[in-house]
């Protein structure tokens, strides 16, 4: 089992074959294949293996299935102000792209 960090949309991932995980959105439909090449750290099961990047891998790459595309739960924002009346109350669903990995080569 190969095991790697990544970086995409911003945040930093550890990422493992044949697991799903939720990243920030990526351009693509789902069944679509999507490489990600920002790899920062690749490592076997208990630590053998392992490949440091500065600050990337060269060479190596991160590829998966785009599961799905979608929106997360609504989070609800307030603003508020004392003594002044005003109030703002917002709501903000973000989007995401759901990956099973298939392969750390």
């Amino acid at each position: 089992m190969h095991y790697a960090v990544i970086q995409t949309g911003g945040k930093q991932y550890l990422v493992r074959e044949g697991k799903k995980y939720r990243f920030e959105k990526l351009p693509g439909n789902p069944g679509d294949a999507v490489t990600l090449d920002r790899v920062l750290l690749t490592f076997g099961e208990g630590g053998e293996h392992v490949r440091m990047g500065t600050p990337t891998v060269s060479g190596a790459q991160v590829v998966g299935k785009i599961i799905q595309q979608g929106r997360a739960d609504k989070i609800t924002v307030v603003k508020y102000k004392a003594k002044s009346r005003y109030r703002r109350k917002l709501g903000h669903r973000q989007h995401f792209t759901e990956v099973e990995i298939g392969g750390i080569r």
